[in-house]
């Protein structure tokens, strides 16, 4: 298994225009995110990253959302991944698309988001399959210096590992696509619809919807004794012909 910290430098994607099959992707994407956005509530909310700022949230129940990125127009505020200008438990909920394949230091990634996210707040995590036949054109030579090839493609079930640490309650986690069908859609919705049963393992896109919880500690008092009850003292006396 490949660390999760990488040394070489990587591209940092700002918009699904740069990714080979990008539209199919973030509407596969927006699609899932579209049933899930009217359950949350709260005040607040993170869309990180430029992909993240294009998917659509605006009929989500929390009206103040942010966007964060460095290059994508549709950012509010400009800032560092790894140091995010927001006080602790901030936010009530996260959008993090595809964001995880291009961090050199995704633990490091995590635990920022972490920060910034109150308790019980939703995370939702977004990427690109490697067990997917959209991963494994990762294989082909020409493939390796374009999107989403040149990622590093984490699966779905290390990053969940990763959200455990972090005590994260997984709530949803499902592949979808195996095939980019841009031109024939028609054609890729039933051969998906076809092998819908091979979807949680090959799927190309993974979707994953977490919770934080936080368990609070609670000491355990002593048993404090009992003080015995003060009794009247008993007189023992005996009556009798004998008594004098």
């Amino acid at each position: 298994m490949k660390p999760a910290r990488s040394q070489r430098p990587l591209e940092y994607p700002y918009t699904w225009d740069q990714f080979a099959h990008g539209e199919w992707a973030c509407a596969h994407i927006q699609t899932r995110l579209d049933e899930w956005l009217p359950r949350m509530f709260g005040y607040h909310m993170l869309k990180l990253g430029g992909l993240s700022c294009e998917l659509v949230s605006g009929h989500c129940n929390i009206q103040h959302q942010v966007c964060i990125d460095k290059l994508n127009p549709l950012r509010n505020v400009e800032s560092e991944n790894y140091d995010l200008p927001f006080v602790d438990k901030a936010f009530d909920v996260c959008v993090l698309a595809n964001q995880l394949d291009y961090s050199d230091d995704p633990h490091r990634l995590l635990r920022e988001i972490d920060r910034v996210m109150i308790d019980d707040g939703y995370l939702v995590i977004t990427g690109v399959n490697p067990s997917s036949i959209m991963g494994i054109g990762r294989l082909i030579p020409w493939r390796k210096n374009r999107m989403p090839w040149n990622g590093r493609m984490f699966t779905p079930l290390r990053v969940r590992d990763w959200l455990g640490v972090l005590n994260y309650e997984i709530v949803e986690l499902s592949c979808f696509g195996l095939i980019p069908a841009t031109q024939h859609r028609t054609c890729g919705v039933w051969f998906e619809n076809a092998c819908s049963g091979l979807l949680p393992a090959i799927g190309s896109l993974y979707f994953i919807v977490a919770r934080k919880r936080t368990y609070p500690l609670k000491p355990i008092k002593p048993e404090w004794k009992m003080r015995k009850r003060l009794s009247p003292v008993s007189v023992n006396y005996r009556t009798g012909s004998g008594d004098v």
